[in-house]
This record gives structure tokens, C-alpha cells and sequence, in this order.
């Protein structure tokens, strides 16, 4: 859709455009004065709303950052002038496995998940755009290789925060009418009265290291670094976190269960060591990449692929993939560079490339022990 502007000018266009985004980005650095949630037996619940585990630097103007996006023209296009190679996902194979654990990458942080005889979607965004406007906001820039209704009945939905690109109203309705009944929703603290405003029910809200259970498959909210806001006024009023998903071994299998960890959108702290020790055999996990530069900006909320090695070295993750890149411009690094900097970072590590890799958009990784 375009802007709501009867100026037809590029220039006049993306000043349009970046304008409304200053606007918005102003609000969202606004704190919510009162938290229901308050406990101070809870170092992560504070009276103003919840805070991250480990301090982080000061937060850098946020209006700084979209005028230097605007005068200096960034993001630039990525070498590939868009055209990601997309895969369409073999649909058949995916609906008859109900033993092998896989996992889709369909796009951003939305993956889907096969694992412990249950299909899990993380962090749904099927629409067109990352914003509460349908004429502004991050637009994918790449097409979704398999749409909901085409997906087999998922069972689990697990939510990282309420970003509009990790929670998007669309997708979690449409998964809440899907046949055969609704997934169960696993969210952060203060998100429930969201989704039941929508009418969606079939709905968990945990704190960090809470534990539940869906038949075999356990589930634990884990730690992040980062903040929330879908409005305004409501920074940092519901949580933000991490999920790690094991599946119990089968009858006649002695061994640790099978365990992904995904990390949805996150800064670097020594949380993700305090999660390795908690969870010391990590199968897989999902590590975003993507949405780093500016590093002033970027660094207190976002790990660049350096940092993303780290996280897979903190977790002891035996097979670590890139989330959060190629889809839609977040940040000021080309949409192409990640996975580079990501294979340059693994060789720094010396590392095996083979332990962190990146999918192509619809690619499915079958994830035999």
C-alpha cells in the first residue's frame, strides 16, 4: 500500500516516511510510571515495569539514528538486489513426521519446529509489514515460502516479546482458527490480557524460568536481554525472554532429551551463560544474527554475529542456525551481510562452519542425533 500522501517525490516520500517513524520511535522510548507486576522479591520487576537481568549501556537516541538513516540513505540493498533464493517447504514430508525433530526456517524469527511429536511455531509474522500501520514500517522484502493455512495443525506457539516484528496480531488470530482447534500460546508475563482482548484463550504467560509441559515436550521462558512496546506509553510492561523446548527421549532411548533453545531477539549478557548452565546439552539452537548496525544503537538490544557466536559457545549448542536477518530492513547493515559475517566470525572462533550455519528462506534442516 503507499503512503498516505498525494506527494508522488522519492525524496519527499522518505521524509514522509522517516518522519512518521521518528514519531513513532520518540513514543516508544516513553516508560510506563506503574508496573502491576512489581514484586521486589523479583530482581527483574521493577515499579516502573520489567528490567533486563544485567546492565547494559545507556540507551542512544533513538532520533539520532533515523536522521542518520535519512541523510546517509542506509540500509543499503544488498548485493543480491533483494532476490533471496526462497524455498518451498516439502509440506508432505513435514505433515507425515511426527518422530524426526526438524525445523523450517520460514522467515525473520518465525520457524517452525518439529519436535517431541509436536508442531511449534516461534514467533509468528506472516504479514506484510512489521508495524501497527499498513502504510509504514518495515515491509518484507522477501516472499513467505508456505503461508498458515498451508502449515500442519500446529500445536505450540511460543511468543519472545511483543514486538510488531515477533508478535503480530494477524498471524497469532489466523493460528487461533486454524482446524482442528487452536495451538496453545506461551508468552511473557503481562502478554495474556493482550491475547485474550483478541479473543484467544488457549493462552500461558510465564517469568523467567518458569517450566510447563505440552503431553512429552517441556518448555522453559529463559532469560534475554532487551525491552518491550507495542504503543506509546507501555515500555517495558510485559516481559521479553527466550524458550528452550526438550523432548523427552523415546522409552527406549537412555539419553538426554532433545533439546532446542531459541534465543528470539536479544542483546549480549551473561544470561546466556547462566542458560548453558542450567541447560548444559543444547541440540539446537536459533540465534539471531541480523538487526546490529548501528553498534551505538544497536549493541544494548541486538548481538551482531560475533556476539551470536558467543551465545552458541555460552549455550554449548552442538548445531546453532541464523534467525532475525534477510527479511525485513531493521538496522543499517544490508540485508546480505549477516551470514558473511557470520561464516567470518565462526572462522575467528575456529570453529567448524558446519555448527552455525544459515537457511534459506522455506529451507528444512532434519535434525538427526
Amino acid at each position: 500500500m503507499p503512503p498516505a500522501t498525494s506527494c508522488r517525490h522519492p525524496l519527499l516520500r522518505r521524509l514522509f516516511r522517516c518522519t512518521a517513524a521518528l514519531l513513532l520511535a520518540a513514543g516508544l522510548t516513553a516508560c510506563s510510571s506503574s508496573s502491576k507486576y512489581y514484586d521486589p522479591a523479583k530482581s527483574n520487576r521493577t515499579e516502573t515495569g520489567f528490567r533486563n537481568n544485567y546492565p547494559q549501556p545507556e540507551r542512544a537516541s533513538v532520533l539520532k539514528w533515523q536522521w542518520e538513516r535519512l541523510t546517509q540513505g542506509l540500509p543499503k540493498p544488498p548485493s543480491n538486489d533483494y532476490r533471496f533464493p526462497v524455498l518451498k517447504p516439502d509440506l508432505a514430508w513435514i505433515k507425515a513426521n511426527h518422530d524426526m525433530p526438524s525445523v523450517t526456517w520460514i522467515g525473520h524469527a518465525t520457524a517452525l519446529l518439529q519436535l517431541g511429536g509436536k508442531n511449534v511455531l516461534t514467533d509468528p509474522m506472516f504479514s506484510e509489514r512489521a508495524s501497527p500501520f499498513t502504510f509504514i514500517g518495515p515491509r518484507r522484502k522477501v516472499p513467505l515460502p508456505v503461508q498458515i493455512a498451508e502449515l500442519p495443525h500446529i500445536d505450540l506457539v511460543v511468543i519472545s516479546h511483543n514486538h510488531y516484528d515477533h508478535l503480530d496480531r494477524a498471524s497469532v488470530e489466523q493460528l487461533n482458527r486454524q482446524a482442528g482447534g487452536p495451538p496453545l500460546f506461551l508468552v511473557p508475563l503481562g502478554l495474556r490480557d493482550w491475547f485474550m482482548a483478541l479473543g484467544i484463550d488457549n493462552v500461558r504467560e510465564m517469568d523467567w524460568w518458569d517450566k510447563t509441559s505440552l503431553d512429552k515436550l517441556d518448555i522453559t521462558f529463559v532469560p534475554a536481554t532487551h525491552w518491550s512496546a507495542r504503543s506509546l506509553f507501555d515500555r517495558s510492561e510485559t516481559l521479553w525472554g527466550g524458550w528452550v523446548l526438550q523432548a523427552a527421549p523415546a522409552q527406549n532411548d537412555r539419553g538426554a532429551p532433545f533439546t532446542v533453545y531459541f534465543a528470539g531477539d536479544t542483546g549480549y549478557s551473561k544470561d546466556f551463560q547462566d542458560i548453558g548452565a542450567r541447560f548444559p546439552h543444547v541440540d539446537l539452537a536459533l540465534i539471531p544474527i541480523g538487526a546490529y548496525a548501528p553498534r551505538w544503537f544497536m549493541q544494548g538490544q541486538h548481538v551482531d554475529p560475533e556476539q551470536a557466536v558467543q551465545i552458541h559457545r555460552d549455550v554449548h549448542a552442538t548445531r546453532s542456525i541464523g534467525i532475525h536477518w534477510g527479511t525485513f530492513e531493521l538496522a543499517d547493515e544490508p540485508l546480505d551481510e549477516p551470514p558473511q559475517a557470520l561464516a567470518k566470525a565462526m572462522q575467528q572462533a575456529n570453529l567448524p562452519p558446519e555448527q552455525f550455519v544459515t537457511l534459506k528462506h522455506g529451507e528444512t534442516l532434519k535434525l538427526e542425533r
